[in-house]
């Protein structure tokens, strides 16, 4: 396994605490940004069980009727589109992702790590590029129009650290002291204050993308992992408490404010038990819920269920907005790229083709919008490890079948390399993220990213 680097590892060290809610954060340096999220409160409403089974970041006054009561007037509303969010994280290499094939410069800079002029597919849109092998599935997509590829997409003055660019793509800004998400901050434009489904965190703690001031959001490990847990009760004894719980909120109050409250929320914690059965597991080796596309088997990552149990949600009519996960694979690739690489993209790739069959199928594809990106991608020239060290412009993609499905911005090519030898940005992130709010979620970008219009829209939707 690749090392990775301690800029790395610090970087999601901060970030766990950040997501630990009222602990506090480790010491950070003068002049580093403060991870977004700090100071957000997490309110279970159930407790933990295998997994973490539903925390509600900025929630601390919504009692269990008023998370019911929220989710149903917002599933009334009828479907809204969604923008799921994917991180490749680390810095996923871009001349790896689409490699630059018969450059002759490409070979020179990469003389061990340099992939075959015959491997993967062609990139129909430039002759110049293939496709990693790993990605097929995308090139796939791509080939179907699904996939709209960003082959240089960063931001001018590129910070190369994981702990600041990853911040600054995650707030929108190239800012310090931001300390909400760019799709937290979305939320409480447009978001209810009793639905924290609105915004979800497909991870056992919160996406700081998904980081809001007012309204609250959730993260849960998958919809199959949500369940009530009570020490030392399990089994048949575990039943008969839930059902007592149940009968609890039958109880004749006599008009008692107190009685009424406790009784209330027996009941309403009852039925929303009941509301999720579906998808609960009818034993350890039987998913909660059941999809229509095979996924990707791998015991030791959890993205193919979670894609899975996302598509089961969005089928079952839940509110979603915002989902924000994070994909295979570790891209910190200093060291032992080839293979750390392969791996990663691999099942990311081929969960992402399933997800998106999963969504055809069930007739959901119209209304989703996968986003994929890393916080930077690496140097053009490898180092003395068999690996690659920090670079600036990345590659990133949009998956869907509403994509314009067209490449936004061009592949800067090696000719024209900046300073520290990394590959030029030709798109902004901040322009994407305005297009995502606008065309997509059809929001004002003015609102929610900083100096909006000082970053041109490409366009993505057809």
């Amino acid at each position: 396994m690749a090392r990775c680097c301690n800029d790395f590892s610090r970087t999601d060290a901060l970030r766990r605490a950040v997501a630990e809610a009222g602990r506090g954060l480790p010491a950070i340096e003068p002049g580093m940004p403060i991870p977004a999220g700090t100071g957000l409160t997490r309110r279970s409403f159930v407790a933990r069980t295998a997994g973490l089974a539903l925390a509600v970041y900025g929630g601390g006054a919504l009692l269990p009727r008023a998370l019911e009561d929220g989710i149903a007037a917002a599933g009334a509303a009828g479907p809204q589109r969604v923008l799921v969010s994917v991180f490749l994280d680390g810095g996923a290499d871009s001349l790896s992702l689409l490699f630059p094939s018969g450059d002759p410069l490409y070979r020179r800079l990469r003389p061990k790590l340099a992939l075959p002029e015959s491997a993967g597919l062609a990139f129909a849109e430039d002759a110049r590029l293939r496709w990693h092998p790993s990605l097929a599935p995308l090139a796939q997509l791509h080939g179907e129009g699904k996939v709209s590829v960003l082959p240089g997409v960063g931001y001018t003055g590129a910070d190369q650290s994981h702990f600041t660019s990853r911040h600054y793509w995650e707030v929108g800004a190239t800012s310090e002291r931001i300390t909400t998400g760019w799709l937290g901050r979305y939320l409480d434009r447009v978001g209810s204050p009793d639905n924290p489904l609105q915004g979800l965190s497909l991870e056992s703690r919160l996406q700081p993308a998904l980081a809001t001031a007012r309204m609250p959001v959730a993260s849960i490990d998958g919809p199959d992992r949500y369940d009530f847990w009570t020490r030392g009760v399990w089994g048949d004894i575990d039943k008969r408490l839930l059902e007592a719980i149940g009968a609890l909120g039958r109880l004749p109050t006599g008009g008692d404010p107190a009685l009424e409250q406790a009784t209330g929320a027996a009941r309403q914690a009852a039925r929303l038990r009941e509301q999720l059965l579906p998808f609960v597991p009818k034993d350890d080796k039987t998913p909660g819920f059941t999809s229509p596309v095979p996924y990707p088997a791998d015991e030791d990552d959890e993205f193919p269920r979670r894609l899975a149990g996302l598509a089961a949600m969005l089928a079952a009519g839940l509110p979603l907005r915002a989902v924000a996960l994070n994909a295979p694979g570790m891209y910190d690739t200093h060291d032992d790229q080839p293979g750390e690489l392969a791996e990663g993209l691999k099942l990311t790739a081929e969960s992402l083709l399933a997800f998106q069959r999963d969504l055809e199928a069930r007739g959901l594809a119209d209304r989703v919008l996968v986003h994929v990106w890393s916080e930077f991608g690496r140097r053009a020239k490898e180092n003395g490890s068999n690996g690659t060290d920090h670079g600036a412009a990345g590659t990133g993609f949009l998956i869907g079948s509403r994509v314009r499905g067209r490449m936004i911005g061009e592949f800067p090519g090696l000719a024209t390399l900046d300073k520290d030898g990394n590959l030029r940005a030709t798109s902004d992130f901040r322009g994407l993220y305005s297009a995502l709010l606008e065309d997509w979620l059809g929001t004002d970008a003015e609102a929610i990213i900083p100096d909006s219009k000082r970053f041109a829209r490409p366009s993505i939707v057809r």
